[in-house]
């Protein structure tokens, strides 16, 4: 009996263990060690940005600009061909291009001044040397003057005797920027007293004559280049328009030149002989002014050195060849006969005149 009672005893003693080892928290495995972390990868190096096209190649032409002063699409077309014969005397490349007007030129060579050629005229000059230090290389010679003037043109039935007369005259003028066309009519009538009536923006010396021409202003100022004389050489003590007697055989001669008798007509009047061939018997200059400046092929402030020197001289060996004649030196563009160095303290009249005026790039033309 006892021995029946130990064995029941020892058989629940053995259930006991084995349900407590049953429900015991199994052992966890050891933790394994970390891998160690992979090694840093050196950064990808950074790529240099390859430099820019050297100016002059064809991916970073050299850019021409031009004044709006004359036919432009003349211009246009005669600007292509400057391009071609500059890229053929230096073999690097030219962009032309002819801005809105006289102040968007300026900008535009200061907006880019490491690369820009401009052909500007004297007051466009020292604008832009006041912006930022646009420097001249060349001026114009036309006929044998560097210099040139502003001329006062009215209609040839018109009352009008002396400038004194266009008190309250509607006025057309080319364009603000304009050294002839503006500034020295300006400073003029100021000098005189002179108040005028309505100003028209004719957009242009051809278009301020055209003005006159038709009735729409009763003065137009541009320029003035001196006619050519059958014998000898004008003066400026003798009138700057033709004699009287010859208005009535002006016209154009079998060339497209516009002569009376044997003088050849040479100031802004002339622009529009193709479409006006009459326009000297209808067209008179009432004055001129003192001499001015003539316009200028400058630099924009950062230009190469080297490269001026290059260009400088193609453009004075371009101007004294027969190509530059469709172009350059052409009446219907800036009628070039030949190109000389100028400096800047040349332009010290101008900028003693737009001082009086209080003209800057800001308020021109207000």
């Amino acid at each position: 009996m006892r021995k029946n009672r130990m064995l029941l005893i020892l058989s629940i003693l053995v259930m006991a263990a084995m349900v407590l080892g049953a429900c015991a928290t199994p052992t966890e495995a050891p933790t394994e060690a970390p891998a160690p972390p992979e090694p840093t990868k050196a950064p990808e190096p950074t790529e240099v940005p390859p430099p820019p096209p050297e100016l002059g190649t064809e991916e970073h032409p050299i850019q021409v600009l031009f004044v709006p002063s004359v036919d432009i699409d003349f211009m246009i077309a005669g600007g292509e061909l400057i391009a071609q014969a500059l890229h053929d005397a230096t073999g690097m490349y030219f962009e032309v291009s002819i801005p809105t007007s006289y102040a968007a030129t300026i900008e535009a060579m200061c907006a880019s001044p490491e690369d820009t050629i401009g052909f500007i005229p004297a007051m466009g000059y020292a604008l832009a040397n006041q912006l930022c230090g646009v420097e001249p290389a060349l001026a114009s010679e036309r006929y044998g003057w560097n210099v040139y003037w502003t001329q006062f043109v009215v209609a040839r039935d018109s009352d009008y005797e002396t400038l004194a007369d266009l008190e309250g005259a509607t006025w057309a003028y080319p364009d603000a920027g304009s050294t002839s066309g503006y500034l020295y009519p300006l400073a003029i009538f100021d000098d005189l007293g002179i108040t005028i009536g309505e100003t028209v923006a004719a957009g242009g010396h051809p278009q301020a004559v055209k003005a006159v021409y038709n009735g729409e202003a009763d003065v137009g100022t541009n320029y003035f280049s001196p006619p050519l004389l059958p014998e000898g050489r004008w003066t400026t003590d003798m009138s700057p328009d033709i004699p009287d007697e010859l208005v009535s055989e002006c016209g154009l001669n079998e060339d497209g030149k516009l002569y009376c008798g044997g003088y050849r007509v040479l100031d802004a009047r002339s622009s529009i002989r193709e479409e006006a061939p009459d326009v000297i018997q209808k067209v008179r200059i009432l004055d001129i002014s003192s001499e001015i400046p003539n316009d200028t092929m400058s630099y924009s402030p950062e230009f190469p050195m080297d490269l001026r020197e290059i260009i400088t001289a193609a453009v004075i060996e371009y101007v004294a060849s027969d190509a530059c004649a469709e172009t350059l030196c052409n009446e219907n563009f800036y009628d070039w006969t030949a190109a000389g160095p100028i400096f800047d303290e040349n332009f010290d009249g101008i900028r003693i005149l737009m001082e009086a005026q209080g003209i800057t790039l800001e308020n021109i033309g207000e």
